[in-house]
């Protein structure tokens, strides 16, 4: 990255530069100093105490450095890019696919389905999953491709500017066709996985959760929800719509229905958000998967399918 100083930076610190016009975080800071040519001004290496001048050419070396290229498997796998730039990828993940490598899934993973892309065009890899999915959640996922695009993405969802859509599937219909689900969430006792809602909010571990919903379609039986989660907890919205007395069908973990469907029937629909260099909204969407468009089909109405897919929504 090169930068002219101009009038308006003249007589700033460089560490304000850095932080404040910048939004570098404070990690990426770091590794800049300690890089050679991280931080240079004119082709000379400086301090973030230097003050900045009027013409002044400011550059900083943002290449990954090798240590931190991922060690994961390139593998062949379908991958579906629902948008890329040199700044972040975006992904229409499907069902039944890790998002990271972990025990029994060293290989078919979407950071392996990335590896192997980027492999073939002899780019580094490293793996930055922004809004990473469970195995068995589609839709939309957000990557950023260098260390200054997760820096400040990182900080929009943080301070909850980005905003997330799913589309999911209940059994019965919640009592108020829209509305929020506030329940604070904690790791359930003796569990690495399961999460619940917690009795009080101070109880140890308990996270303050936000969830907005708005129900398209139902039929007595079951009912197809638009759901924004405000907050971003682990399996906030599988806990909070069984916590409310509605599961999300198919999922096994919260007391879904399995017999519908093989996975929870949650897919991310869309992720609004600024881009990380342009500072430009976006929002990206991903098409429903054929299981949950085939059951909404039989379910309800093939035109709210259609407008689902086609983001039509009203």
């Amino acid at each position: 990255m090169k930068i002219t100083i101009t009038e308006k930076e003249e007589g700033m610190t460089l560490l304000h530069m850095l932080k404040s016009k910048l939004s570098l975080s404070t990690r990426i800071i770091t590794r800049l100093k300690q890089r050679e040519t991280g931080i240079t001004v004119n082709g000379e290496r400086v301090t973030v105490r230097y003050i900045l001048k009027r013409g002044d050419l400011l550059a900083l070396d943002l290449r990954e450095d090798p240590e931190a290229i991922d060690n994961v498997l390139p593998t062949d796998l379908p991958l579906d890019i629902l948008y890329e730039d040199a700044d972040i990828v975006v992904v229409n993940k499907p069902p039944y696919m890790p998002s990271h490598p972990s025990r029994g899934h060293y290989d078919d993973t979407l950071a392996n389905a990335l590896a192997f892309y980027y492999q073939k065009q002899n780019i580094p890899f490293v793996c930055r999953i922004l809004t990473r999915l469970d195995r068995n959640t589609s839709g939309v996922v957000l990557l950023a491709k260098n260390m200054l695009s997760a820096s400040r993405l990182s900080a929009s969802l943080l301070q909850g500017e980005v905003e997330k859509n799913y589309i999911t599937l209940l059994s019965g219909t919640p009592k108020n066709r829209a509305g929020d689900i506030r329940a604070p969430i904690r790791r359930a006792a003796d569990s690495i996985i399961l999460r619940t809602v917690a009795e009080d909010h101070r109880e140890p571990g308990a996270q303050a959760a936000h969830t907005r919903y708005r129900t398209l379609a139902e039929n007595g039986k079951y009912s197809a929800i638009l759901a924004s989660p405000v907050t971003g907890r682990t399996h906030q919205l599988r806990v909070h719509f069984s916590h409310i007395g509605h599961p999300i069908i198919g999922d096994k973990l919260y007391g879904g229905d399995s017999t519908l469907l093989p996975r929870q029937a949650l897919h991310a629909l869309s992720l609004t958000f600024r881009h990380p260099t342009t500072g430009l909204p976006m929002t990206i969407n991903a098409p429903l998967p054929s299981d949950l468009t085939d059951f909404i089909v039989q379910n309800f109405d093939k035109n709210l399918a259609e407008q689902i897919s086609e983001f039509t929504l009203s």
